[in-house]
């Protein structure tokens, strides 16, 4: 069982140093604080035995690689403490971080036969681990499994769309503002408070992710900062000091 406060753990190396530890018997599903914002979410309380059955437990360590972009896709997971980048190498040599996994995230909804990116521990994690193929098996037994992966999946697909709307029209400070208000909203669904937003990724993580230099990115924090839309309580924990003047300058809903 994880505590909410251990949900998100402290910065880890941006590079990847090892890997995976082995995986280990499940614990169960009782008491997961995680579950509600999981896949199996879909599946009512008492049909979680057969879940329970084929899953194991896998613990990740800060730095290390769960999974490399062209490896045969032969598990999925489902995290339950911690957060992962999701990496792919452009054809220059360039990194790009796709996005910022965390507790309830599910990895491994896809149709090819290979992962298509990378995926890094930024923190000490732990993952419910499933074969493939008997996740497949779940899925045809329970199709309510399945619809709940579709809803992540086009949730994440929404949220893909947005972010290359981000790169497209936003400028630096814009695009920082709006990734703050995400991390903030996604970590407040985990119990964090609503105006505070950990950021356990290094700033070279966030220029990777927004299209920006760290220099850029380090420019944009002192600009919010000075306007008095946020404030540092340690170096990676900001409070949201102006959220509606944040939201207003990434063009975000209320």
């Amino acid at each position: 069982m994880t505590s909410r406060s251990s949900l998100l753990q402290a910065e880890a190396p941006s590079r990847p140093t090892g890997s995976p530890g082995r995986r280990q018997p499940h614990a169960g599903c009782e008491g997961c604080l995680t579950r509600s914002l999981a896949v199996c979410a879909a599946l009512p309380p008492a049909d979680t035995v057969e879940l329970e059955a084929a899953a194991g437990e896998l613990r990740v360590q800060a730095g290390a690689t769960l999974a490399r972009e062209g490896a045969v896709r032969r598990d999925v997971y489902t995290i339950t403490r911690g957060m992962l980048r999701r990496v792919r190498l452009l054809p220059d040599g360039r990194r790009l971080v796709a996005g910022f996994l965390m507790a309830g995230d599910f990895i491994g909804f896809s149709g090819a036969s290979h992962y298509r990116h990378t995926f890094e521990a930024i923190t000490d994690c732990t993952l419910c681990v499933f074969a493939l193929q008997d996740m497949q098996q779940l899925c045809r037994r329970h199709p309510e499994l399945e619809a709940g992966m579709l809803r992540q999946a086009c949730a994440e697909l929404d949220a893909t769309r947005s972010s290359l709307m981000t790169l497209a029209r936003l400028t630096p400070v814009e695009r920082l503002a709006g990734f703050l208000l995400d991390m903030a909203m996604r970590q407040q669904r985990l119990g964090a408070s609503a105006d505070r937003v950990d950021l356990p990724m290094t700033r070279n993580d966030i220029a990777d992710h927004l299209g920006l230099t760290i220099e850029t990115v380090s420019r944009s924090f002192t600009r919010l900062k000075q306007d008095g839309m946020i404030e540092f309580d340690a170096p990676r924990l900001i409070t949201l000091l102006q959220p509606a003047r944040l939201r207003a300058l990434a063009g975000s809903p209320a």
